[in-house]
């Protein structure tokens, strides 16, 4: 019997992988809380609009030119070696047009229709993500994604910023969240993948300090997580929505990560990771919601 090929995906599909969706739509969604939250009423929809689009164009252009610089090493790792850039379908060059398309649309209408600062913080961000983090961090050293999770974590602050043209406690204290989740989300990731890592010769933590250490520090980070998550109701920024939501889904991360510590398995690092997205989306829509709760 003859074997079926499955059918290659469409061009189209092949430069939107590039631009990691997923990941992009997780960042833009927590910008566009902190553009609700940074107003007690509704903010300025055309801001909204405008900071979505340029924040997401430029989140895109990011991500491109991350797949670019990182085309070899994918093309040797199982979970990446399908992207356009690792194949060869996509060429460098092609990729170096459709995110400098990307990144100057982004720009454009972040100068266009929002404050400058939110262009600076945005183009500063691009620039920390796909070359400080992408070139230099994440090849040099285990605690890569520590470091490079201060670029992950600047979607509230530039959210709240694209609304009041201000850089605030509030969006601050949203910064820290994700700055404390990005650890123990990733390295969840990079155990199960430790393999793959090992084999492009990626100092990802579990590959320097083995399994045991790694699994420390995803117990240790979201205790900090915890009490960093906590801060926007000790801080009056939240109510009782949030700090029922937050105590709950706090409790469950918890549980996955004992659990982890106590007895790994590939599986339950897939749970771990997979949960860790659920968490921070609610945790921010908990956030929302509360603002609004009359």
């Amino acid at each position: 019997m003859p074997s079926v090929t499955a059918p290659s995906p469409s061009l189209l599909r092949q430069y939107l992988v590039l631009t990691k969706p997923r990941v992009t739509q997780l960042a833009v969604f927590c910008a566009v809380i902190g553009m609700f939250l940074a107003t007690p009423v509704l903010p300025d929809m055309q801001k909204v609009i405008a900071g979505t689009i340029g924040i997401w164009l430029l989140a895109a252009a990011a991500f491109a030119v991350n797949c670019l610089i990182e085309q070899r090493i994918d093309a040797r790792m199982l979970r990446t070696a399908r992207r356009a850039t690792a194949t060869g379908t996509i060429s460098s060059s092609q990729v170096i047009v459709f995110s400098g398309v990307l990144g100057g649309l982004g720009m454009f209408i972040l100068y266009r229709w929002e404050k400058s600062l939110t262009m600076r913080l945005t183009f500063a961000t691009f620039v920390g993500y796909a070359v400080i983090y992408t070139v230099f961090l994440k090849p040099a050293t285990p605690m890569n994604i520590v470091i490079g999770g201060a670029s992950g974590a600047m979607p509230p602050i530039l959210g709240w910023a694209a609304v009041t043209n201000t850089i605030s406690p509030e969006s601050l204290i949203m910064f820290l969240i994700i700055f404390a989740w990005t650890p123990p989300h990733f390295w969840a990731l990079a155990l199960y993948r430790r393999e793959e890592y090992a084999k492009v010769g990626m100092p990802m933590l579990p590959v320097t300090h083995g399994e045991a250490f790694t699994l420390l520090h995803i117990l240790l980070y979201p205790v900090i997580l915890v009490a960093v998550s906590l801060m926007p109701y000790g801080l009056g920024m939240s109510g009782m929505i949030y700090l029922i939501s937050a105590i709950a889904l706090n409790a469950i991360f918890m549980t996955y990560v004992i659990r982890l510590y106590n007895k790994y398995s590939d599986e339950l690092a897939k749970s771990t990771f997979r949960y860790s997205i659920t968490y921070l989306t609610l945790l921010f829509a908990a956030l929302l919601v509360d603002h609004y709760w009359i």
